[in-house]
C-alpha cells in the first residue's frame, strides 16, 4: 500500500538544499543558520528545528493505519511531535557537502492522517533525509552532486514550517521527496535548474532509472516561474514493491509561478501524473492523477503576525481496484482549503491550521468508498502547532 506514502517519504521540493538557489516565499522564516570553525574541513552551516501540535478532527475517522492501538481510528484529539530536523552544510570551496538528519512525519496531506516523529518520514527506513557532497568549480554556472539527493518536484516544502500550512495538497502527497543519485545544477543569469538521476520510488530500492529535472526564470524579484518533470526511463519490477508499480513507472509534468505583491506572495501550481497500461506490471488500465492549487500567504506589515493559505483541486483514476490509490481513495475526486494564523518571533512560532476537504466522487466501479469513515465525503482537521527553528 502506498496511503500515506508522503508521510513514509518525506516530501517533494527540499528547501533546505542547495541544489538551487530558490527561495521560497511562506508565510513563516525557516531556520536561520549558524556558522561554526569546521577546523580542516573549514566553516560550516548548521540549522534546524522542532515541532509539535495538538490537534482537533472528525471523530470516528478512518485512515491507512492506527495511531492509537486498537481502536481501529485515529483519535478525535491528541498530540505529536511533529517534525524533527538538524542540517549541516559547507557551502564554500569546491568540494561541498550538506548532510541532513530529519524525522518528517508531522507535514500531512489534507484528509490524511496526522502523522508524528517515529511513524513516518524518511526515518522510517534510514537517519539520513540528505547526504550528498558537491563539487563546485571556481567561477563556473554548473555544479555537480551525488549522494542522497533531494527532489526537485513541485513547490511544498519537507517540513510543515516551510510551507503556508501544516496541510500540504495532493500534489504534494504524490511527489517524490529524495533519492540516490547525481544532480548537475546550474545557475546562468536569470535561469537556473537542476537535473537529476537517481532510484526514484522508493528512494532506496537501488533501481536506477529515474530522471527529474526542474528549470527556473527568474522574471524579476517577484515573478518567477519555475517548470519540472520526473519519471521513469525503464520499467521498474513490481516485485521491489508490490501494489505501488504505478508510481515507479509513472511520468510527471508540472508548473508553478510564484508572484509577490508587497507582503502578499501567491503560488498557482498544476500537475499531472500519468502511468500507461503494462500487463508485465500488472496495471490493466492506464492510470493518473491531478492536482491544481493555489498557496498564499500574506504578512501583516512589520508585525510578528501572518497568514497561510491553500485551495486545491485533485482528480485521480486508478487502474484497478486492489491497488493502491493515489490520493484518498480510487478516482477520488475533490476540493480542499486550508487556513493558518501564524505568529513567530525571531526563532519561535506558533500558528492555527484549518483544513476541510469534500470528495466530489466518492465511488469506484460503482462501489462506494469510505476514507473518512462515518464523516462519508468530507473531513476537517485542525491542530494547533509550536516550534523552534534555529
Amino acid at each position: 500500500m502506498i496511503t500515506m506514502r508522503r508521510q513514509l517519504m518525506g516530501l517533494g521540493f527540499i528547501a533546505a538544499s542547495s541544489l538551487l538557489a530558490l527561495h521560497s516565499a511562506n508565510a513563516m522564516n525557516g531556520p536561520t543558520s549558524i556558522t561554526v570553525d569546521g577546523g580542516p574541513v573549514g566553516s560550516l552551516s548548521i540549522s534546524g528545528g522542532i515541532d509539535g501540535y495538538a490537534y482537533y478532527q472528525d471523530p470516528n475517522t478512518t485512515h491507512a493505519y492506527d495511531i492509537k492501538p486498537g481502536a481501529g481510528y485515529f483519535s478525535e484529539d491528541g498530540a505529536n511531535i511533529a517534525n524533527l530536523q538538524l542540517d549541516i552544510q559547507k557551502t564554500s570551496g569546491i568540494i561541498q557537502f550538506n548532510i541532513e538528519a530529519a524525522d518528517t512525519g508531522g507535514t500531512t496531506a489534507l484528509g490524511t492522517n496526522l502523522g508524528r516523529i517515529g511513524l513516518g518520514g524518511n526515518t522510517r527506513y534510514k537517519p539520513l533525509y540528505l547526504a550528498y557532497v558537491t563539487i563546485a568549480p571556481p567561477n563556473s554556472p554548473i555544479t555537480i552532486s551525488g549522494g542522497v539527493i533531494g527532489s526537485v518536484e513541485g513547490y511544498e516544502g519537507t517540513f510543515d514550517w516551510g510551507n503556508p500550512t501544516q496541510f500540504t495538497s495532493d500534489a504534494w502527497y504524490v511527489e517524490n521527496s529524495s533519492s540516490q543519485g547525481v544532480a548537475l545544477n546550474y545557475t546562468f543569469g536569470p535561469v537556473s535548474g537542476s537535473v537529476e538521476f537517481g532510484d526514484g520510488f522508493p528512494n532506496d530500492d537501488g533501481v536506477f532509472n529515474f530522471v527529474q529535472a526542474i528549470a527556473n526564470y527568474t522574471i524579476n524579484p517577484t515573478n518567477v516561474l519555475s517548470v519540472f518533470y520526473g519519471g521513469a526511463v525503464g520499467t521498474t519490477s513490481v516485485y521491489h514493491d508490490p501494489g505501488n508499480q504505478f508510481y515507479k513507472n509513472s511520468q510527471m509534468i508540472g508548473a508553478f509561478y510564484s508572484y509577490t505583491m508587497g507582503n502578499l506572495n501567491l503560488v498557482p501550481e498544476v500537475q499531472f501524473v500519468y502511468a500507461k497500461a503494462d500487463a508485465k506490471i500488472f496495471l490493466d488500465k492506464p492510470t493518473w492523477n491531478l492536482a491544481a492549487l493555489v498557496l498564499a500567504d500574506y504578512s501583516f506589515g512589520t508585525s510578528p503576525y501572518s497568514i497561510g493559505a491553500m485551495a486545491e483541486y485533485f482528480a485521480s483514476h486508478t487502474s484497478y481496484y486492489d491497488a493502491s490509490n493515489w490520493y484518498l481513495a480510487p478516482d477520488a475526486d475533490g476540493v480542499g482549503i486550508t487556513a493558518a494564523p501564524t505568529w513567530q518571533y525571531k526563532d519561535l512560532f506558533a500558528r492555527a491550521n484549518f483544513g476541510f476537504v469534500y470528495l466530489t466522487n466518492d465511488t469506484f466501479d460503482g462501489v462506494k468508498q469510505t476514507p473518512f469513515g462515518d464523516y462519508g465525503r468530507s473531513e476537517f482537521q485542525s491542530t494547533l502547532e509550536a516550534g523552534l527553528l534555529f
